[in-house]
């Protein structure tokens, strides 16, 4: 059987079962090939001579343009062969920050068709944030909208540069692709074994790191997203995110083509609910996924005035509180399925179609991935690390960290690849988030997840967004302390900070009471993601001087609170 049979019979197998996880987890095994070149030997074979469309996204402002499956194949041979007169070829690295447009689906498909290594890039990037990436990743080329190339200035002088969307001195026009041959021959084979994407994590506690991922650990290892997707070969596909982070590759790239669905894009300057929901409406979207964020403004419109078409409905990125599950299965009868993976991996845990959903679950491991909890010395225990088995070895599981082996070994030389992320495991077998491993912290020697609080705090009609951190504290050691962003129409003041601790009192135990809360900005990575390593040694250094924020309120300052019965 070809790499492509066994990548198709394997897929075939999850969509039979989509809706029987016993069986799934049972019969699903990763298929193993040699060779495979998911653009040459998938997407070509699925997109020649087909009509359907592959690609449809809409602007803000009302313009649309879509590409079908076949005019996309022809479009990346074009574009391969445009690389290939470049120089560019097999293992070179290629930075690619472009916006949600059709070129970029383009090129992604034409660097794997050559063997190159995609480096997706957010358009929020710094100029530090690009140079660390052209040095670190060694980057052959860099592909970039018009609108950004003035952030390469003396960046990329030794890479090929190639800009989507005009024509600066010293670039390439990749509008020139349209007249390369249409007739593309790859070079050789592709290994299975060989690069195909470099990401570079989201560096929320240090310098980010380079994740290798391969031609079979992402195009063959997402068809555990995919089984969590619960996508089917007609579906109208929308996923809110933006290119350069692994979600979007997840959600608006293999596993949509996988199965031959459309992918949907929406393009704004800024997250609308209402816009987003009529045009999920008009536009016939059948299956959304949303981060937490976008699922909690969705909300506080009137879903039931939108006649949506949904089918399915997911989330990832953080656990989603109940409050929004309910909300959105009140109104369209659908509940909000939640999954859990990392760029290092592909989905690993969640809930799948059909089965039961348990609010603020992570889920179930997906096939393909057997998971244990570990504690600090390896050891199975009740609440631990979030670890993956390595034996045998999932598909989706990274190559390592590019140009670090050290880190390489430490997370995959052993028995399981270690996420991080802390859970704990009830009876049945679901998963529930407890926090990152350096976030949970002891308060007079109870253990503390910060997820819990925050997901107490959301539920306070003033608070838009917090973070809770550990405070030291000379009696309990440390104590939790809620950094808040407020929604508008709310003060920074006295009555409100006595609500929220109000609020959170009566909904956390004793020992999880919320000791300070400050009314601030949360400091956050260019993904998005709180840097709490910046909170924790702003809120040491101010404790160690004595000195209190302007917006910062302790519960001394509210004796009425206080408990006769102190802890």
């Amino acid at each position: 059987m070809s790499g492509t049979s066994e990548f198709r019979a394997a897929r075939d197998l999850l969509v039979r079962h989509r809706r029987d996880y016993a069986r799934a987890m049972a019969e699903f095994r990763w298929p193993q090939m040699p060779t495979f070149n998911w653009a040459l030997d998938h997407f070509d074979d699925l997109a020649r001579g087909n009509s359907r469309r592959a690609l449809w996204i809409v602007e803000e402002a009302g313009a649309e343009s879509s590409r079908t499956f076949e005019e996309l194949r022809v479009a990346s041979d074009r574009a391969a062969n445009f690389l290939r007169g470049l120089g560019i070829g097999r293992g070179d690295r290629l930075l690619v920050m472009l916006p949600n447009r059709v070129e970029l689906w383009e090129l992604m498909l034409a660097a794997m068709k050559i063997g190159a290594v995609l480096s997706p890039a957010t358009m929020l990037l710094s100029e530090a944030d690009l140079h660390d990436r052209i040095e670190r990743g060694q980057m052959r080329a860099v592909i970039v909208d018009a609108s950004n190339t003035g952030k390469f200035a003396g960046l990329a002088d030794r890479c090929v540069r190639v800009v989507v969307g005009g024509a600066p001195d010293g670039w390439t026009d990749y509008a020139a692709s349209a007249d390369a041959s249409a007739d593309f021959e790859p070079d050789g084979e592709t290994r299975a074994d060989d690069p195909c994407v470099l990401y570079f994590t989201s560096g929320t506690t240090s310098k980010p790191k380079m994740v290798l991922h391969t031609q079979r650990s992402y195009p063959v290892g997402h068809l555990s997203t995919l089984y969590w997707l619960g996508l089917q070969p007609d579906d109208v596909h929308f996923n809110i995110s933006t290119p350069g982070w692994a979600k979007h590759a997840w959600s608006c790239f293999f596993s949509p083509w996988t199965i031959g669905a459309t992918i949907f894009i929406y393009n704004q300057g800024r997250f609308d609910a209402a816009r987003t929901l009529a045009t999920v409406v008009r536009c016939g979207v059948t299956t959304l996924c949303a981060p937490p964020t976008a699922w909690r403004a969705l909300i506080l419109e009137d879903l039931t005035k939108y006649p949506v078409k949904l089918r399915e409905l997911v989330s990832a990125g953080e656990p989603l509180n109940p409050e929004v599950i309910e909300r959105v299965k009140a109104a369209w009868g659908h509940e909000i399925r939640e999954g859990y993976g990392q760029t290092e991996t592909t989905a690993t845990l969640g809930n799948p179609p059909g089965q039961e959903v348990r609010y603020g679950s992570m889920g179930r491991p997906l096939p393909g991935y057997a998971l244990d909890l570990l504690d600090g010395d390896g050891k199975p225990v009740g609440e631990g690390e979030v670890s993956v088995k390595l034996d045998p070895r999932p598909a989706g599981v990274m190559a390592g960290y590019a140009g670090d082996a050290e880190k390489s070994k430490k997370a995959l030389g052993g028995s399981h690849y270690g996420t991080g992320d802390v859970a704990s495991r009830d009876a049945d077998g679901f998963f529930w988030f407890v926090g990152r491993t350096d976030d949970v912290f002891k308060s007079s020697d109870y253990r503390i997840s910060p997820f819990e609080l925050e997901s107490a705090l959301i539920e306070h009609e003033a608070v838009a967004e917090a973070a809770v951190v550990e405070s030291p504290d000379p009696k309990r050691l440390c104590v939790p302390k809620a950094c808040v962003i407020l929604k508008p129409g709310f003060s920074p003041d006295r009555e409100t900070a006595k609500s929220i601790l109000a609020f959170t009192r009566a909904r956390l135990a004793p020992y999880q009471k919320i000791r300070i809360v400050e009314f601030c900005d949360l400091p956050k990575t260019v993904s998005g993601k709180i840097r709490r390593t910046e909170l924790r040694a702003s809120e040491a250094q101010r404790r160690q001087s004595g000195q209190r924020g302007e917006c910062e309120f302790f519960e001394s300052d509210f004796p009425e609170l206080l408990d006769s019965a102190r802890t």
